[in-house]
């Protein structure tokens, strides 16, 4: 008798299932023409509902906060740890999702489906917003909107870099603490969106040394020695100044001795979506309430 694993078990099971339920899934003409989306990705949702076209999404997942209305649609878990059979329940004919989404194993079950599964590439550059907005629309057929929309957000985000390329005073260094683990700073090196907004926000990466997300030393972080420390608001993993500042290593840097800690909401600060040249601009605003 043939016996499979618990894994291989589960992932044949969703197989079927994906199979079974494409059999009755609703089709259209053209995934542009999508009346049940699938929007996977914080910052996609934002952009669907920015082109005022919330009203066809029908589940978002978890990191779909923004706009309110986002979040009482029924929700699909985690951008990273969705289930196949949980978005095929929703009787989609659009799946749209941000690069990253996963396990791979949903999404190639996702995309054997049938369904039109459109992947948003985001890179964690402010430069790509305006084309990640356009690939959206483009997606959802409403490229003219999009348009519109990625003009718009190009002439806020020169707005606020030409404000930063005017200032003349010394720029901080920021270390972005995604969270603690065993004692160590989780920070975000250069290549991420906290390292985009920072700059945007006319200061420097106190860790640009490093790439992407890396937990820090002791050492590293007094070497850093960084003027503030940033911190996403909200959520399970939420880092309170008192949590950071006792760290020896975090207390004996500039930030630490002056308590200068930052909270923002984390979407909002590192989506790369509508909305980061607002971002970047209230950043700017706490970090140089005085002018820079």
């Amino acid at each position: 008798m043939l016996t499979l694993c618990p894994l291989r078990r589960q992932v044949l099971s969703t197989a079927f299932f994906a199979l079974t339920l494409s059999l009755t899934l609703p089709t259209t003409a053209s995934a542009k023409d999508a009346e049940r989306i699938v929007s996977i990705g914080g910052t996609i949702t934002e952009i669907i509902y920015a082109l005022g076209e919330g009203d066809r999404v029908v589940a978002v997942d978890t990191t779909s906060l923004y706009p309110q209305e986002a979040t009482a649609k029924p929700n699909i878990g985690y951008v990273r740890q969705i289930s196949a059979e949980g978005v095929l329940s929703q009787t989609p004919d659009l799946i749209i999702a941000e690069s990253g989404a996963g396990p791979v194993d949903a999404v190639n079950i996702l995309k054997a489906s049938g369904l039109p599964f459109v992947s948003i590439p985001s890179p964690p550059e402010t430069a790509a917003i305006p084309d990640k907005i356009r690939a959206v629309g483009e997606a959802i057929g409403r490229s003219d909107k999009a348009e519109a929309l990625a003009k718009s957000v190009e002439e806020s985000l020169k707005a606020i870099e030409d404000k930063v390329a005017a200032s003349q005073g010394a720029k901080k260094k920021v270390l972005f603490a995604l969270s603690l683990a065993n004692g160590r700073v989780m920070a975000a090196g250069s290549q991420s969106s906290a390292d985009a907004m920072i700059r945007l926000a006319g200061a420097e990466n106190a860790v640009s040394t490093i790439n992407g997300y890396k937990p820090l030393t002791d050492e590293a972080v007094i070497a850093a020695a960084p003027d503030v420390v940033l911190v996403m608001s909200g959520g399970a993993q939420h880092l309170t100044a008192e949590q950071a500042f006792a760290l020896p290593a975090l207390a004996a840097t500039p930030a630490g001795r002056n308590k200068a800690f930052l909270t923002m909401d984390g979407l909002y600060l590192l989506g790369l979506g509508p909305r980061a040249a607002d971002a970047a601009r209230d950043l700017n605003a706490m970090l140089y309430p005085e002018g820079q």
